[in-house]
């Protein structure tokens, strides 16, 4: 048994705090507004009956290197319903993304990670928004676009293709990003490196998530040495994942809780 993920929990536990140890009037607007509000939302009842047709499809498709937090074999092939069981968030997970973007107003969306597709359903339904999501795997971003013409999504556009090179040819355009959402290749090396790349194209308002902070020793290296940024005034650990904030003004506050 692996103890980290055991410690890393305990760590948690012991250290968040509820609304009322949240002093800043913009985190507790954001913990009651966000936070409590995806707990609460309704189901997305097509999203959710995709992903339940997912987890029990038992198709093979060939797997190839899908990062360490995808607890996939990258060699070989693995069935459909595997890769959905492993690497898709909970349905409370894409609900706080869609709120978060609710809440910022976001137009121009960026994701790393498509996996099949589900994040990118519930960010894509801000009908003003536009989703650029990037894939590596041939075979689950032609999953993915399945699901996104089966759904008559025009605001997602998938791009293919080693994120190393993808993502920073992508940047080459100065327009700025309001919401990343970072959940592809879950190592310390790559995920400083694209969040370097992706805090080029930052506001003030924008907002990123990182994927599995604690998922392993290396991840929550990234996510310290993320959240004690220079760039970055505000964070929340909430354990999956965590929120990166770029506003000057919040002066440099950190907050772990709950979902």
């Amino acid at each position: 048994m692996k103890l980290q993920p055991i410690r890393s929990y305990l760590s948690h536990w012991l250290n968040q705090v509820d609304e009322h140890s949240i002093h800043s009037p913009f985190f507790f607007d954001f913990y009651k507004n966000v936070i409590k509000k995806s707990r609460k939302a309704p189901t997305h009842s097509q999203i959710e009956a995709l992903r339940s047709s997912l987890v029990s499809n038992n198709t093979e498709v060939a797997t190839e290197d899908l990062g360490a937090g995808s607890h996939i074999n990258p060699n070989g092939k693995k069935s459909i319903a595997d890769i959905a069981k492993n690497s898709l968030s909970p349905e409370g997970i894409s609900q706080l993304y869609q709120h978060i973007i609710r809440y910022n107003d976001s137009k121009y969306i960026v994701e790393l990670g498509t996996s099949m597709g589900l994040n990118t359903l519930y960010l894509a339904e801000k009908k003003d928004a536009q989703v650029y999501t990037f894939e590596g795997s041939k075979a689950l971003a032609n999953i993915a676009l399945t699901h996104f013409e089966l759904f008559e999504k025009q605001n997602i556009q998938i791009i293919e293709g080693n994120i190393d090179s993808t993502l920073a040819e992508f940047l080459q355009n100065p327009k700025k990003i309001n919401f990343a959402l970072l959940d592809a290749n879950h190592r310390y090396e790559p995920t400083m490196r694209y969040f370097n790349l992706l805090v080029r194209r930052f506001n003030d308002k924008s907002i990123l998530v990182v994927d599995d902070i604690h998922w392993s020793e290396e991840m929550e290296k990234a996510w310290k040495e993320l959240y004690q940024h220079k760039l970055v005034y505000g964070s929340i650990d909430l354990f999956r994942c965590g929120v990166l904030f770029f506003d000057p003004a919040l002066n440099k506050q950190h907050f772990v809780l709950s979902l």
